[in-house]
């Protein structure tokens, strides 16, 4: 081998160690990764792909809002730094006085642009009964919920997420939700901000029942937030034993999901191997992926035996567990 040839091998043969050195995918020559593509069934030649992303819902760091020692404005920041989290679900009652308080909103999407956190969405508490066979108490239910889709626009959100609560029978509170969501969803359209219910206990934790509603509201900017753990028709809605009449929660996301426009990864505590002992996530999660799901899914901890930084932090583990595989396998 000549000077000139021994030089460019060497000068290859340490580019190639480079690159061997930060990924062992990279030191492969063309023919044989396409080689290799060629040879894998196209599920799995999928698998380097993640096919949703992780956000954070704000619920679940209620334990340090409660107690003051994290704010609204704080959380993005938390999101990103601690957690590695790029987007987050935002809370109205940590936030309760802002709706309309344009400098604290363009200060927070000026926040959170510089951090380069995603606000994705606004769950709404506490602004009344959508779905109230009342139709005076429904309409000022209605009107409570502007501010806050005027809010979601300014942050740059694509939703709020609200309840479909009301006293009555099956029949009136379904009526009674078709108009109030047809009311809201009316007004967020020209904003461009989805209204998306979650099943959040009452007749809106029966899957069937919910979906229904939203099939007879139909307008592509309604939808649902399926919450994986919240299945408690009566009952504390807490996925853990405590309904008096529940809701099987893998039919009741499957029937959500033709309008699901977000995810909530409900969790409560793991065991040894960092699995869920509450819900089964590979099922839960195949259910959101045979139906094409490709958004975000919100982690939202609420268990106790653990923190809320390893709680977040395990449910965290688990999602990115299974972001990238086939679950059909």
């Amino acid at each position: 081998m000549n000077q000139k040839s021994r030089r460019g091998f060497i000068k290859v043969g340490a580019l190639a160690g480079t690159y061997a050195l930060f990924s062992p995918f990279l030191f492969q020559s063309c023919k044989q990764d396409e080689k290799e593509e060629e040879e894998l069934p196209k599920n799995e030649s999928q698998l380097r792909k993640a096919w949703f992303e992780i956000s954070l819902a704000a619920y679940s760091l209620h334990r340090a809002f409660e107690a003051g020692t994290v704010k609204n404005m704080d959380f993005p920041r938390i999101a990103k730094e601690k957690f590695g989290i790029n987007a987050v679900e935002l809370l109205n009652i940590y936030f309760m006085d802002k709706a309309l308080d344009k400098v604290y909103l363009k200060d927070f999407k000026q926040m959170t642009d510089g951090l380069g956190v995603k606000n994705l969405l606004i769950m709404i508490d506490r602004e009344g009964d959508l779905a109230t066979p009342n139709s005076r108490s429904r309409k000022e239910a209605v009107l409570n919920h502007f501010k806050w889709v005027e809010a979601a626009a300014s942050l740059g959100c694509h939703s709020i997420r609200v309840n479909a609560k009301g006293e009555g029978t099956r029949d009136q509170v379904k009526e009674a939700g078709i108009d109030g969501l047809s009311q809201l969803g009316k007004f967020a359209q020209n904003l461009n901000i989805n209204v998306i219910v979650e099943n959040h206990g009452g007749y809106s934790s029966d899957g069937g029942w919910l979906s229904s509603m939203l099939k007879a509201v139909d307008m592509p900017n309604v939808g649902a937030l399926p919450d994986f753990g919240n299945f408690c028709i009566k009952g504390t809605p807490r996925g853990k034993g405590e309904c008096e009449d529940g809701y099987d929660r893998y039919k009741g996301v499957g029937e959500l999901m033709p309008f699901a426009k977000g995810l909530s990864a409900k969790s409560y505590t793991f065991d040894q191997d960092g699995e869920e002992t509450t819900i089964d996530y590979k099922r839960m999660l195949k259910v959101a992926q045979d139906a094409g799901y490709k958004g975000y899914i919100g982690i939202e901890f609420e268990g106790d035996e653990l923190s809320e930084e390893e709680g977040i932090l395990a449910t965290k583990r688990l999602l990115e567990k299974y972001q990238t595989r086939n679950l059909s396998e």
